[in-house]
């Protein structure tokens, strides 16, 4: 007869020394606004997923994009203390 346990580790897999460290909750905080941007894209692009998109709609659309691609544009050229990982440089 085998006995069926749990593994300790996978039962408590957010224990208080798994939260994230000071350093990514910076790197997120820095990444929101990409994200809020994305996320405003998206909305509008659900928006006109049962539907012929309006003129408005592709006007919509169309800033989302440009919000979400500027908000990259200006991650990408912010001076960065530690660098980006997987980098070259």
């Amino acid at each position: 007869m085998k006995h069926i346990v749990t593994v300790q580790d996978a039962v408590t897999a957010f224990a208080p020394y798994m939260e994230p460290t000071d350093a990514e909750l910076d790197a997120i905080e820095q990444e929101m606004p990409v994200v809020l941007a994305d996320v405003d894209l998206l909305d509008a692009q659900i928006v006109t997923i049962d539907r012929t998109p309006t003129e408005l709609d592709e006007r919509r659309i169309r800033r989302a994009r440009r919000r979400a691609l500027a908000a990259r544009v200006a991650l990408l050229n912010r001076p960065s203390v530690t660098g980006l990982s997987g980098g070259a440089a």
